[in-house]
């Protein structure tokens, strides 16, 4: 069974989605939103698939002071999780470790590898909302065969990783992250697969993309992120000739 693990922020204006304001039609507290949904999202497809669901939550003191609201981060989170989930108890909580990104994800990662004895650990990026049960489940088939499992996104980057041993994750998310974590990978003896493309939404850039891709598969009948959906729905953002309008 894979350990799916979201390494998420609790839901604050300017601390999520910093640069998709600047971007795109929406406003701080519209990107936060966007970003609780999208977590929402991730949450049920994790809670819901054949592994279990760990929420990895920033300790108190890494919040940016102008970002402190005086409400602990997992406090923020488990409210997130409670109204995502029919049972809250599906979900896990701790708290991340280390002074970086890499570092974070390495100590993690590491910690349920060799400490508590799990088969696969998957740490799977919250802003990636069309990361559906079915595709985690298909991930964890591959890692009965494969030691990494890699779900490519835009710029290079990851929307998926997962781990069947540890690497080096010392600088194992340097840009182009694909490629430094396959190196990685291949360094420590592993053989690796990937995973089909999906955006990771930072940037107007991104929504632009998810956009119509969650319109065409609505119309179509198929899978879509409910919450994310309905959340964009309620904005009425809509991609045109001229880039993002509002409704």
């Amino acid at each position: 069974m894979t350990v799916h693990v979201l390494l998420a922020d609790p839901p604050r204006d300017g601390l999520v989605l910093p640069d998709l304001p600047d971007t795109s039609p929406l406003t701080e507290s519209e990107a936060t939103g966007l970003y609780e949904a999208m977590l929402k999202d991730a949450c049920v497809a994790a809670a819901t698939s054949g592994g279990s669901l760990l929420v990895n939550y920033p300790p108190a003191d890494d919040i940016p002071p102008e970002h402190e609201t005086g409400r602990p981060p997992e406090a923020d989170l488990r409210e997130v999780v409670a109204d995502a989930l029919e049972d809250p108890a599906d979900a896990r909580f701790e708290v991340q470790v280390g002074s970086s990104y890499d570092a974070r994800v390495g100590n993690t990662v590491t910690h349920l590898l060799r400490d508590e004895d799990e088969s696969s650990v998957a740490v799977v990026d919250p802003r990636a909302p069309l990361l559906a049960r079915k595709d985690l489940d298909s991930a964890a088939m591959k890692l009965r065969r494969r030691d990494a499992v890699l779900g490519p996104s835009d710029g290079g980057r990851v929307h998926y990783a997962g781990f069947t041993q540890p690497i080096d994750f010392a600088g194992a998310y340097t840009t182009p992250e694909l490629d430094t974590l396959t190196a990685r990978a291949r360094d420590a003896g592993g053989d690796v697969d990937f995973l089909s493309h999906q955006p990771l939404v930072r940037t107007g850039t991104d929504l632009e993309t998810l956009l119509p891709t969650l319109d065409a598969r609505r119309r179509a009948g198929r899978i879509v992120p409910t919450h994310t959906t309905q959340y964009l729905a309620e904005l009425g953002v809509h991609l045109t000739d001229d880039g993002l309008q509002r409704a």
